[in-house]
């Protein structure tokens, strides 16, 4: 954990105010340290009275990542065991695929206060401002097949769902492949990129990017009418500490039964394509199609205009509502 982590722990255990030579010599560190540590977290937005008399205290509980924190909520041990936290990345994924090629071993989290280059699927911009959402990447190193990739997406999916659940008063409904929605407006985006084994034809590594919009937010125009937070829909703020912690307490739990898709039930349950009309893209071209049902693999299987069947794949195609 950085000095600041150590510091907002330190004073939120202590029932009393703490002064920079209590903290110094309670963290082992100088107090010009101490000072910085303060001065980064007020930065962050964390209220901290100051006084000459008395010393640090915290005058709210504040919503700063913390990997402290985050740890206060693991249950699992799977995922999250090796863990970065930042306040600012250009990507979440951008540094877990650095990290997995590295050997980073499976589990390791990645997350961030904001990010200045957030990307969606096809190298879409992914809206990422500070203090708003949580923003994170998972390295996973899965014994799977390339062609099965898509159903870690739809275990991811189901596993944010259930986690904003669980904090939320919302109910959360998966758009194929990747995007997360409520009240009919996307609330969360998944990215998940892989490297792959040539000679075994597996999978070298999953980076699985993931981000929720948790705080009230004001969107901009191109976005107000498409996009939401779950603040803003159930009312009442959400750690996100916490909220990174329940995810990656999901999908370790859901990932057990990757191999045999025992999530894709409540993949398709979740959906919210299942019976609509659409529009799919693929290769600069569109045509409309009915959505009938996701497949075991997590391929979603359409009906044209003509009455023929056809599957579609994530990674080539999308489709809009």
């Amino acid at each position: 954990m950085s000095t600041r982590d150590d510091v907002l722990q330190a004073l939120r255990e202590s029932a009393t105010p703490l002064s920079g030579e209590q903290l110094a010599r309670r963290l082992g560190i100088t107090r010009s340290a101490v000072w910085k540590a303060i001065r980064g977290l007020q930065e962050a937005g964390c209220r901290i009275e100051a006084s000459t008399r008395t010393g640090y205290v915290l005058s709210e509980e504040p919503d700063i990542l913390s990997e402290a924190e985050i740890r206060r909520y693991l249950a699992q041990p799977e995922i999250g065991a090796q863990m970065e936290v930042y306040r600012e990345l250009d990507s979440t994924n951008n540094r877990a695929k650095q990290l997995a090629a590295r050997g980073a071993p499976h589990g390791t989290l990645i997350a961030a206060d904001s990010q200045t280059a957030g990307r969606g699927r096809f190298s879409r911009q992914f809206y990422s401002p500070p203090h708003s959402g949580i923003y994170l990447s998972f390295i996973l190193r899965p014994a799977l097949p390339a062609e099965r990739a898509v159903m870690i997406t739809s275990l991811a999916a189901v596993a944010v769902a259930r986690a904003i659940e669980s904090l939320a008063d919302v109910d959360v409904g998966i758009k194929w492949v990747n995007d997360l929605y409520i009240s009919g407006k996307k609330c969360c985006g998944i990215l998940c990129e892989a490297s792959m084994d040539f000679e075994s034809g597996g999978l070298e590594y999953v980076v699985v990017g993931i981000g929720v919009n948790t705080g009230r937010m004001v969107f901009p125009d191109e976005l107000r009418e498409i996009a939401t937070s779950v603040e803003n829909e159930c009312g009442t703020p959400v750690s996100r500490n916490r909220l990174i912690a329940e995810i990656a307490n999901q999908v370790s739990f859901l990932y057990g039964g990757l191999a045999g898709g025992d999530f894709m039930a409540e993949s398709r349950r979740r959906s919210v394509v299942i019976g609509r009309e659409v529009t799919v893209l693929s290769a600069g071209k569109s045509y409309p199609a009915v959505a009938e049902d996701i497949d075991a693999q997590g391929r979603l299987s359409v009906r044209l205009p003509d009455g023929r069947t056809e599957i579609l794949n994530s990674g080539e195609i999308s489709i809009r509502l």
